[in-house]
């Protein structure tokens, strides 16, 4: 693999273009052919998915079929069928990198490397959820050791508004299937790989509407959860009691409680954006399809919906508040601009034209504050530093740090990375999740030296660490703040739990 140097995007560092295979990184990994794909291209058949064993099926019928994969023997993983070794050997050397965008022949099937995981696990649900957050838990920072435990929520989309549900849920028992594929671990082998199914524990609550947005409080000790029904109302439930049974034997959480509070200043217009404060606790913002965006905020004795901030076009998509200072956010906008304001003032402090199409997605970096992460519709994503904005002009407006034109359709999902200030993910409706490093760039020269580098029709990002697939219709990725390198997703045929080994 070529050597990539470590350097800081500068503001005129503009990479655009298109490639076709993510590169599974930085960190003593294997490569073929330069890269190690997730996935390869086999002419078999894949077996049937191993399901999350469910200890409290004994509750509610209707929690939903949850499945994993790929898990550790022929029957629970993705392996090719076959116990024969000369037969295994003849379907190894059959398999091949898959490159995305390229054509794939009908007897070819996408089959997950796990050699490229540390884990991957995947869950089905009863509803679609396309949209979830993670749960803060008492289990420490930090943490590398299998096998893992996260839990986090999500809002589904039911069939009828009255079928809808938020769900509270514990996975558990992650084990590592990095050696899943092999047929004798060896020496590589350890305690955190073993053949157990994973554990889903869930609770669930009543929720009347789809369910657009769903975000957490951040809090140390109570979970506040927020929902965007696109019913035009905004739920604030309080979720403690669901969240402590699911450690706690015997403590039944109130069944189908109702919200402590509702945003109803919104009517009967739904939205998408919704962000909760991570300076000033108990203070949310959400903004509908109207471009209207409105702040609650708990007070000592209830909670209370100021006026509307007035000054997008067109429907708000997404809200972030600044990780540094406590009254500034950002919100993007189908009117393609992304604006900065005070919440102390009714209107915009800045405004910028930030894609062609509509700005779906953006992220802010909780590790350097001036950088600001964008997507877009037409689904190229971009790098903003926002300590040139104060001087641009609509005739001079600012130009990003770096401009990335990889992902086929809209980009659904972008998040930066807690732990490594220049990583961020992206997911997008071409059914990819791609893992990017901005303090990557190519080494020319070393690349001539080992005989590596672009071949072929297609050019690799330098900044591209990774793809994911395997999922339908991406919405929403979250990194997890206490598990450094874990990984979320929710699509339309359920979740990803997924560590990369480059990650």
């Amino acid at each position: 693999m070529a050597k990539k140097k470590r350097v800081l995007p500068e503001a005129d560092d503009v990479v655009e273009g298109e490639a076709a295979i993510g590169v599974a990184g930085r960190k003593g990994v294997k490569t073929a052919e330069s890269v190690n794909p997730s996935t390869h291209l086999v002419k078999e058949d894949v077996d049937e998915m191993g399901e999350f064993e469910d200890a409290w099926e004994d509750e509610e019928s209707d929690e939903g079929e949850v499945v994993v994969a790929p898990d550790s023997d022929d029957e629970d993983g993705m392996e090719v069928d076959g116990d024969d070794a000369q037969m295994d050997e003849e379907e190894e050397d059959d398999a091949k990198v898959y490159l995305p965008g390229h054509q794939m022949q009908e007897d070819e099937v996408l089959v997950a490397d796990s050699s490229a995981y540390e884990m991957l696990h995947s869950m089905g649900a009863e509803w679609p959820c396309l949209s979830f957050d993670i749960l803060r838990d008492n289990l420490g920072t930090s943490r590398s050791t299998f096998p893992m435990t996260t839990y986090f929520v999500a809002g589904s989309q039911a069939d009828t508004p009255k079928d809808n549900k938020i769900y509270v849920m514990k996975a558990s028992q992650l084990h590592r299937t990095k050696h899943d594929d092999d047929d004798g671990m060896g020496d590589e082998s350890d305690d955190d790989d073993l053949d157990e199914d994973p554990i889903l524990e869930t609770r669930t609550i009543s929720h009347f509407g789809g369910v657009n947005r769903i975000r957490v409080m951040p809090h140390p000790e109570s979970h506040i959860v927020a929902s965007w029904a696109d019913t035009g109302k905004v739920h604030i439930y309080d979720l403690t009691q669901h969240v402590r049974s699911l450690d706690t034997p015997g403590l039944i959480p109130p069944r189908d409680p109702a919200p402590v509070y509702t945003v109803s200043e919104h009517g009967k217009t739904e939205g998408y954006a919704l962000d909760w404060s991570p300076i000033q606790i108990g203070c949310l913002l959400s903004g509908d399809q109207k471009g209207r965006i409105f702040q609650t905020i708990r007070t000592p004795t209830a909670w209370e919906t100021g006026a509307a901030f007035v000054g997008h076009t067109d429907s708000v998509e997404d809200i972030q508040w600044s990780p540094k200072q406590e009254n500034v956010f950002a919100s993007a906008s189908v009117d393609k601009t992304i604006k900065i304001w005070d919440a102390r003032q009714g209107k915009p402090g800045m405004s910028v034209v930030a894609h062609d199409s509509d700005v779906n997605v953006i992220s802010w970096s909780r590790s350097v504050e001036y950088l600001l992460a964008s997507g877009s519709d037409s689904g190229d994503f971009k790098i903003w530093d926002l300590r040139s904005w104060p001087t641009s002009t609509p005739q001079n407006p600012p130009e990003p740090a770096a401009s990335f034109k990889w992902h086929k359709s809209a980009i659904t999902s972008i998040e930066w990375k807690e732990h490594e200030q220049s990583v961020l993910a992206v997911a997008g409706a071409d059914d990819q999740i791609t893992i990017w490093d901005l303090a990557l760039e190519r080494d020319a020269e070393e690349e001539a030296a080992l005989g590596t580098g672009p071949r072929g029709e297609v050019e690799v990002p330098a900044q591209l660490l990774f793809i994911h697939q395997g999922q339908t219709n991406i919405k929403e990725l979250h990194w997890h703040s206490q598990v450094p390198g874990l990984l979320l997703s929710t699509a339309g045929d359920g979740f990803n739990i997924f560590k990369t080994i480059n990650s």
